[in-house]
């Protein structure tokens, strides 16, 4: 025994999936009414430039170029400005250790060959001989007379420089105790500061002896302020000629690079034309290189198609035309067999019992006949475009009522028990009254065919734009490369299976293009042996967005029953049983 059963809660609403079983194949993904208002973006440079990096060979070829350039300059650069450095320092130590060790070895004689002998006399004598290490030397060298720090004897010469600005505090420390310790001549570079300069420096010292006085520093200081400008000079010189040789190779990359490019760039542009239907696009070729000769084998490809298509085009045309004709033209003489056929149904009860199984069969198979002609009449209105939906506001309840209605004889022929899962009481929608019917009574039929008498769940749900309806069967079920053939026409799961509903292989597809009609979705999804599902997805009203589906595409939510909200449901679905067969629901009812 058949009993019908109602959840009151209704689905809610999750993305699109599987449960981690099988993938979700939509048949159609097409979204109509009022496109979302876009916010406009400022794009980001560095976006900008991957997005240019991902779409255009000119710009991947002018940036690896570019980018190798620099590579090759920061290397090759650096190390002929190190050389260069290296070379200038090595000419500028060598000359000033030779001339400070002249003016050291002057210095030091002199003071040992003085006669001097009182403190004054001596100071005297260093104050005269000191100029000597201006002598032949650099105009920029100058020089300074320090005691040198931790010797026993204090001596009483006071430190000496050529410039007043010069002071001990430009001598590092570490060069002094160096000079102080060892005997020879030493030098070292710093950052010396004279009055309110500061510039790079070459010290050059050592350690002089005079008369009655400890050992003295001596050092010798090179400005090194022309030997930097020089370096900077170099490098300045270097860039500048890497920016004119960078800017030479990529105009001759940019050169070449679009000899090369344009003409694949035309062929994507020609290609992308034929994509969106103009047959008639065609590369021009010039020349006879590799890019010519893909132009030329391009253009043939292109006439091929071009000629297959229109072919095919041909033949499709003659195909929805013959099918239109024929359709029409046995409607006649269908319609006659037809009434014959009642005739002979009606009075069989006065035939032999194998007789009256002719006329059986035969009534059953001129209305199998009857809904073909019929659906292949509505697949030619498709076909040549003329199908248009008459639009109107119309309870979905109420729909889905008489659907049942119509369904009830199978649903208790196959004992099959229908779940109805919704809070809705109501539910004002803008559709095509019919060809809703239609779609749901396909919907409902091809549960009850592959469901096995296995009980079939309809979930109902509406979001603030959208309508969804989930039929959910646990029979045969589909598999992935099924589901995604389910909408074709004549396309059956299994041919040999036993129909007991009859069908003609229409009826998913004619679902789809009445959908499609409606600017919505439907779409399906099926586990072998654990059944299928169907949903169908509409706008509210018709011309505005619809936005995503409001039920599972699985139908299986976790839901807990509300008691009592569906009195309104409850009341359609038992009129509709009422007006069918009151006493067996009322029986049904009852003994339940």
């Amino acid at each position: 025994m058949s009993v019908y059963t109602t959840n009151a809660e209704a689905p809610p609403h999750q993305p699109q999936g599987n449960t981690g079983e099988a993938a979700s194949l939509p048949y159609e993904q097409q979204h109509t009414g009022e496109k979302k208002k876009k916010k406009r973006r400022r794009v980001s440079p560095i976006r900008a430039m991957r997005n240019l990096w991902e779409r255009s060979l000119q710009f991947r070829s002018l940036s690896s170029a570019g980018i190798l350039m620099i590579m090759a300059f920061i290397l090759v650069g650096s190390s002929l400005s190190n050389q260069i450095a290296t070379s200038l320092f090595e000419n500028k130590k060598t000359q000033a250790l030779e001339e400070s060790n002249k003016g050291f070895v002057n210095v030091q004689s002199v003071l040992d060959s003085s006669e001097a002998r009182s403190d004054s006399e001596i100071n005297r004598d260093v104050r005269r001989y000191l100029p000597l290490m201006d002598a032949g030397g650099d105009d920029k060298r100058q020089w300074i007379l320090l005691p040198l720090n931790g010797q026993t004897k204090r001596g009483f010469v006071p430190e000496q420089s050529s410039d007043s600005a010069l002071t001990s505090s430009a001598i590092p420390a570490s060069l002094r105790d160096t000079v102080r310790d060892n005997q020879g001549i030493y030098w070292q570079t710093e950052n010396v500061t004279v009055g309110d300069q500061t510039y790079p420096a070459l010290i050059v010292g050592t350690s002089i002896t005079i008369p009655q006085n400890p050992n003295y520093g001596l050092f010798a200081v090179y400005d090194l302020r022309d030997s930097a400008n020089t370096i900077t000079h170099i490098n300045f010189v270097l860039s500048i000629g890497f920016i004119a040789l960078l800017l030479v190779v990529l105009s001759i990359v940019w050169v070449v690079t679009r000899m090369v490019v344009r003409p694949i760039t035309q062929t994507a542009i020609t290609s992308e034309k034929l994509a969106a239907g103009d047959l008639d696009q065609r590369v021009s070729v010039d020349g006879k290189h590799q890019a010519a000769r893909l132009g030329i084998s391009f253009n043939k490809m292109a006439d091929s198609l071009q000629q297959q298509i229109v072919q095919l085009e041909r033949l499709s045309t003659l195909q929805q035309r013959f099918v239109s004709d024929v359709s029409h033209e046995l409607r006649t003489p269908l319609s006659t067999v037809k009434l014959s056929t009642e005739l002979l149904y009606d009075g069989r009860e006065n035939f032999t019992p194998v007789q009256s199984r002719s006329v059986e069969l035969l009534h059953n198979q001129v209305g199998r006949f009857q809904d073909l002609l019929a659906d292949l009449l509505e697949i030619s209105r498709f076909d040549a475009g003329s199908a248009l939906p008459n639009i109107d506001t119309h309870d979905f309840m109420r729909i889905l009522v008489d659907v049942l209605e119509e369904a009830l004889p199978h649903l208790e022929r196959t004992g099959t028990k229908l779940n109805i899962h919704t809070s809705q009481q109501q539910i004002m929608v803008d559709v095509d009254r019919v060809r809703i019917e239609r779609v749901l009574r396909n919907l409902l039929f091809n549960a009850i065919e592959h469901g096995e008498s296995k009980p079939i769940d309809v979930y109902i749900a509406t979001s603030e734009t959208a309508l969804g309806v989930t039929v959910r069967d646990h029979g045969i079920g589909l598999s992935d490369e099924e589901a995604t053939q389910v909408f074709n026409r004549f396309w059956r799961a299994d041919t040999s299976r036993k129909r007991t509903l009859g069908g003609t292989g229409l009826g998913l597809s004619i679902t789809a293009e009445d959908v499609r009609l409606h600017s919505g979705t439907i779409e399906a999804w099926g586990i072998k042996g654990r059944g299928a599902s169907f949903r169908l997805t509409l706008p509210l009203v018709h011309g505005q967005q619809m936005g995503p589906s409001p039920v599972l595409l699985t139908g299986e939510p976790e839901y807990m029953p509300v008691r009592g909200a569906m009195a309104g449901i409850r009341y359609l679905l038992l009129l509709a049983l009422l007006r069918r067969n009151p006493s067996s629901l009322l029986t049904r009812l009852f003994s339940e």
